[in-house]
């Protein structure tokens, strides 16, 4: 093929066709007409990208490695550009760019980059353009797999924490259907055995005392058998079914309640009493620890509203950074329980909001204090503070692990730098944590020792945006 005809087929590219005809005859003349077929390789992920490629024809992948397998990022099809680009500071790319279609491709080799430049005004301005899309869409693949890394992490454990209360609440709520059937036999027992106003009263007394707050008592196994055992006795000494026994064990009664109450029934009647008493509490126990679960169930709907600010405007508004941490410890305090790491959230009062996007803010916080979880040893500690350091929000997250190793310690930003093993982690979380902070005009250090790293950001609040 002589140079004008190729010059002629690059007119007809997508991207660079309208460029002048002498700048499409200079690259037809300095390129290399290349063929690639599918499953070759055309650039390596580590080594130093030789080649820029106008594609005329075909189709390539860009495959970057995410945990144990990779994911394509992005393609390029004929009337694309891909390679090294004018001013690029790309040498080893982070994945392989892969032919899936047969391809034909004008090549023009890294070196030749400094005169295309000089002679090459449109077609350079042209590629800028592209180098600058490239890099948008890079960077909006990494934010997608990170939040879908951390979106599958939070689902991992909110489905854990869920399924605690959820599991609770049917299973009181199938007991509850018994309880209110016992409840009610003994109401009517209690109807029949004809008490009179002054035993009634004694008897709502000693009633009263068992279900104040006794749904809130804590009470050991061996110290709830221990006191089943000595009510039991107390209820064979008096005559009365000991079937109770375990019930008014949970509840606040004492002795001296008992004894005052068998002055006045004995019997027959002193058992109805005892078991009407008993059955009550065990219904406002179960519908107490019911509500509880649910409590726990929207609570935790509500932190995941929150971090993601589900139902928001999603513009650009004040962020409340409290609110914010607040929820994503909440959603990660299942993760921290599991391993025994204790979380402590200490926030200055009054903090004024910061210009931002919540969601994207949230997952700084998601993603620091994650990973100081799992640098935490077990039993370890983790605290998060939030503070105002002049015109700056400024929150520090730190952990008690073993530290970071100085020799990484300026690599851990970098992305897909990693220190979990394979599976685990990609190496984006840092990375991504770095470009959201920079992209709300902040700061984000790191100092580290064994038994003590901490992460400090600064965000500007709108008071210092005003100004």
């Amino acid at each position: 093929m002589t140079i004008e005809e190729l010059a002629d087929r690059l007119a007809s590219h997508r991207t660079i066709g309208n460029a002048p005809r002498e700048e499409l005859v200079w690259v037809a003349t300095h390129g290399t007409l290349c063929q690639f077929q599918p499953g070759d390789v055309v650039s390596r992920q580590s080594e130093v990208v030789d080649g820029l490629y106008f594609l005329l024809s075909g189709r390539l992948s860009f495959w970057t490695p995410r945990g144990t397998r990779a994911s394509k990022v992005m393609e390029w099809h004929g009337g694309d550009v891909t390679g090294i680009l004018p001013y690029s500071r790309l040498l080893t790319p982070p994945g392989n760019t892969v032919v899936e279609e047969p391809t034909e491709a004008v090549a023009l080799h890294r070196n030749d980059l400094p005169e295309l430049i000089r002679n090459c005004y449109e077609v350079t301005a042209i590629l800028v353009h592209v180098m600058t899309d490239r890099a948008r869409r890079f960077t909006s693949a990494d934010l997608r797999d990170e939040n879908m890394i951390s979106l599958g992490k939070l689902a991992a454990g909110l489905a854990h924490e869920l399924n605690n209360p959820a599991s609770a609440a049917m299973r009181d709520s199938k007991s509850l259907t018994t309880a209110l059937t016992a409840a009610e036999d003994a109401g009517r027992a209690l109807g029949a055995a004809g008490l009179t106003e002054g035993q009634l009263a004694k008897l709502h007394r000693v009633h009263d005392l068992c279900m104040n707050g006794s749904t809130n008592r804590v009470i050991s196994g061996l110290a709830l058998a221990d006191r089943a055992e000595e009510i039991a006795g107390w209820l064979k000494a008096h005559a009365a079914s000991e079937t109770a026994a375990e019930e008014l064990a949970r509840t606040p009664v004492t002795s001296e309640a008992l004894d005052h109450l068998a002055d006045t029934l004995q019997g027959t009647q002193l058992d109805t009493a005892l078991r009407w008493i008993a059955a009550g509490y065990t219904v406002r126990s179960l519908a107490t620890n019911i509500e509880r679960a649910a409590t726990r169930i929207h609570g935790l709907v509500t932190a995941v509203k929150g971090f993601t600010h589900m139902d928001r405007d999603p513009d650009q508004g004040p962020v409340d950074i409290p609110a914010g941490l607040a929820d994503t410890v909440a959603l990660l305090d299942g993760k921290a329980r599991k391993k025994s790491v204790t979380i402590a959230l200490d926030m200055a009062p009054d903090l004024p909001p910061v210009p931002g996007y919540s969601a994207e803010i949230n997952q700084i916080w998601m993603n620091l204090i994650d990973n100081a979880i799992d640098a935490a040893p077990v039993n370890g500690h983790v605290t998060v503070t939030a503070a105002l350091d002049g015109p700056d929000v400024v929150v520090r997250v730190l952990d008690d692990g073993q530290g970071i190793p100085p020799e990484i310690k300026g690599n851990i930003f970098d992305p897909f730098f990693t220190t979990k093993v394979v599976g685990e982690g990609t190496g984006l979380g840092l990375d991504i944590v770095r470009r959201v902070v920079n992209w709300h005009n902040g700061e984000i250090d790191v100092s580290s020792e064994p038994g003590r790293t901490e992460f400090r950001v600064g965000l500007p609040s709108l008071e210092r945006r005003k100004t």
